[in-house]
């Protein structure tokens, strides 16, 4: 009890008195946690790590066999030194010593003179293979093989085993432990017994033990509850994502006491001499793995690391020393090194559990936190750090970098757990985290009060892009009010919400830079100066400023362009219409209910009501009749498309849960992923030509996890319409009259939204 107030406490303390930090030096909204902040700092610093990666080329070659099995080799050395792979070079792009780069020109030079030349085997080794299952599932393992294998995120993992726990299929999800209950152990080999037979199961009882630094094992590990049941006994019980998750856990439970996998990996080196200038002597290696005894693996196939595609199972012709092996073809290819792969939640999940910071039942709560307070953002399954995420790491690394330190938050974790056998008394370590001990941590209050003055906001939140090749003057990214922006001396554009990072360089910033500004504006309505501008979701129409807004509005109208516009041949007269909208076409003689046209999100339409019908052209808006309206309404409502069915746009593959083909579609509302049964739109962060198989599945998941709950939603109140003022109006054109310039006034005060206190660990996990 005192261990659990005690990290109330201080969460609270941590959360109270830093947060206030970042509103006041970044930005409105942010928080700061004990473990939140250490997992945005893992992921600005795989950003950064990206950023700073310098590619490398090199090449290499492929021998396939023409014998019966085809299996193909790989080029391994070159007159006895080893080429150079994708790991031989670090992150800028330097190759490590001892190793040679095959450039393209001799790669092709090698190729052509190992032209209808056979490989000689030089040497065969035969080693046994022998693999173990893995423990059964405590909470950070579930989400990150359920993430994995269901392409769904931590949270989603985490509601659905609670659905799973309340419903009395699975004991409790919230454990470190890995431990089977005796009368559970002695039910799992039981079963293995009558399923797979005597054979598959392991000779002793298995024993695990956790690998998590400071594990917390009051519940045993995650498994079917007894008695057993199958997946296939409790199909009708369960909807289909929990049987999905309920057969993972049911298949690693029964393989974590089979016996082992069993089998033979052969590698095999092969030699010969190219004959081309100069001649070089080349070795190729191949190995194979056969499963003799497939052990646990009858029950369960984890999902294999990359490292491990040499446990993968191939079949090698029998080969011996001396023999001549007939290859049908060398081809050489060419690549670039990569930088590290960005976290994605299961990774995310593990590295965490990695370094001991927090506890399982808070990792899926601060991965919701960090997505929804706009840290970080998704491209497919990758976890992708905002420019914000980048100016809080700065000033937490900077200012307080005791807080984030990696190791100073798994010492917490241990310290609590000394909190709860009486080894440490909870007041004195509550006191020496905030007013410190001087020895490791100075002191939250100190830090707090010592550094608050000396943060420089500016500085905080400038990100040096480069120098602009022209001007010679630094380009510079900031994290603004309204969305990143690049600027340089007096020019700024905004940067795309949905380009990464890592993306950003001086030639892009460039271009946004050298992109036409309008400035000036285009002409007047009512007093107010009417501007064309281009913002982070293109371009659009304003009237009025964030000082004088038009009459009764609280900021500026803005209105996009339609898609068959270009901003620099807009007109004063196009611009008026846009503000116009919405237009009213007339009133229905039958019930006298006003029908109106607009452009919206999805294309142009007319509405009455709660009725609408879309418009074939953004033209309508203007020129569509109330005769034709009151015919277009009319018509029934068609949600599918006329005419012959397009081709999807793009194609991912057989759906986890579902097991049917998944395709992304252009819809009424816009692009669209389905199974058939399932439609989930894309998100404003997601891109088709990036949205990968992984992505896709997440989506359908979420809708149908959504449409499961009744799909419920908190909706906003809205305020009621005030009247709209007519745009008849007096228009006075820029080129004959320009307004005198007014001096800068200080931006309206607006009623100061309710104050809420800081998000902390704890309230993220409650």
């Amino acid at each position: 009890v005192d261990a659990a107030e005690a990290l109330r406490i201080l969460d609270r303390l941590y959360g109270y008195e830093v947060s206030p930090i970042l509103w006041r030096k970044v930005n409105r909204g942010l928080s700061a946690g004990r473990v939140q902040s250490p997992s945005i700092r893992l992921v600005v610093e795989r950003e950064q790590e990206r950023m700073a990666h310098i590619a490398a080329g090199y090449w290499d070659l492929e021998a396939t066999s023409a014998t019966t099995p085809i299996f193909t080799a790989s080029l391994q050395s070159v007159d006895g030194s080893r080429i150079a792979m994708g790991k031989d070079f670090d992150s800028l792009g330097i190759v490590k010593e001892g190793v040679v780069v095959i450039t393209e020109s001799r790669a092709a030079d090698l190729v052509n003179g190992l032209a209808a030349i056979d490989l000689k085997v030089r040497s065969v080794e035969d080693r046994p293979y022998r693999k173990s299952p893995r423990a059964p599932f405590m909470t950070s393992t579930l989400q990150q093989e359920g993430g994995n294998k269901l392409r769904i995120t931590a949270s989603e993992v985490m509601r659905l085993a609670q659905g799973l726990y309340e419903g009395g299929f699975i004991t409790y999800m919230r454990t470190d432990n890995v431990i089977l209950a005796d009368d559970a152990l002695t039910a799992v080999r039981t079963e293995i017994t009558t399923a797979f037979g005597q054979d598959f199961l392991s000779a002793e009882p298995r024993v695990y033990k956790s690998k998590v630094k400071n594990a917390q094992e009051a519940h045993e590990a995650i498994r079917p509850t007894l008695p057993l049941r199958s997946p296939d006994v409790i199909s009708g019980e369960v909807n289909a994502r929990e049987l999905a998750l309920y057969k993972i856990i049911w298949q690693r439970t029964l393989a974590s006491q089979m016996a082992d996998a069993t089998g033979t990996t052969v590698t095999v080196k092969l030699g010969a001499t190219a004959l081309c200038a100069p001649q070089a002597d080349c070795e190729f290696s191949t190995s194979g793995t056969t499963i003799n005894f497939a052990g646990y693996r009858q029950a369960y196939q984890e999902v294999e690391d990359e490292t491990d595609s040499e446990e993968k199972e191939a079949l090698l012709p029998a080969m011996k020393v001396g023999d001549n092996i007939q290859i049908e073809k060398f081809v050489a290819s060419g690549h670039m090194t990569s930088p590290p792969a960005r976290y994605t939640e299961p990774t995310l999940v593990k590295k965490l559990e990695e370094l001991g910071i927090g506890r399982p039942s808070t990792y899926a709560a601060i991965l919701g936190t960090i997505l929804n307070r706009g840290y970080v953002w998704k491209k497919g399954q990758a976890i992708v750090p905002s420019w914000t995420a980048f100016a809080v790491v700065k000033l937490m690394k900077n200012h307080f970098t005791e807080l984030v330190d990696y190791a100073f938050t798994a010492t917490v974790e241990e310290e609590l757990d000394e909190i709860s056998q009486g080894l440490r008394v909870k007041e004195v370590w509550l006191g020496e985290f905030y007013y410190g001990n001087g020895k490791e941590l100075p002191g939250l209050k100190p830090l707090v009060e010592h550094n608050i003055a000396n943060i420089d906001a500016a500085t905080l939140n400038s990100f040096p892009v480069g120098v602009h090749p022209t001007t010679g003057e630094e380009i510079i990214l900031r994290p603004g009010k309204f969305g990143p922006y690049v600027r340089c001396g007096e020019n700024t554009a905004s940067v795309p919400e949905t380009m990464t990072p890592d993306e950003l360089n001086v030639e892009i910033a460039v271009a946004l830079l050298a992109a036409p500004k309008y400035i000036d504006p285009i002409g007047e309505l009512d007093g107010l100066e009417v501007f064309l501008k281009t913002g982070r979701y293109g371009p659009y129409v304003q009237w009025g400023t964030i000082e004088t807004p038009p009459p009764d509005l609280e900021k500026p109208k803005m209105v996009s362009l339609f898609k068959s516009m270009a901003i620099e041949n807009v007109t004063m007269v196009e611009a008026l219409q846009l503000l116009s909208l919405p237009r009213t076409v007339g009133a229905d003689p039958v019930d006298g209910e006003i029908i109106t046209s607009q452009n919206g999100r999805y294309g142009p339409y007319i509405t009455k009501g709660k009725d609408s019908r879309t418009l074939e052209s953004e033209d309508q808006i203007f020129s569509i009749t109330i005769e034709g309206a009151l015919a277009k309404l009319a018509e029934p409502r068609v949600f599918g498309r006329r005419g012959p069915a397009k081709p999807p746009l793009k194609e991912f593959g057989a759906d986890p849960v579902s097991n049917r083909p998944v395709v992304a579609k252009d819809g009424k509302f816009g692009t669209y992923v389905t199974d058939g049964e399932t439609n989930a739109s894309l998100t404003r962060g997601d891109r088709l030509e990036f949205i990968t198989p992984e992505r896709a599945f997440e989506l359908l998941a979420i809708r149908r996890d959504y449409t499961a709950s009744g799909g419920k939603s908190k909706k906003k109140t809205k305020k009621a319409a005030k009247p709209k003022k007519s745009v008849a109006k007096k228009v006075t054109k820029s080129a004959a009259k320009k307004s005198a310039k007014k001096p800068a006034k200080a931006a309206v005060k607006k009623s100061p939204k309710k104050q809420t206190s800081p998000a902390t660990d704890t309230d993220e996990a409650a």
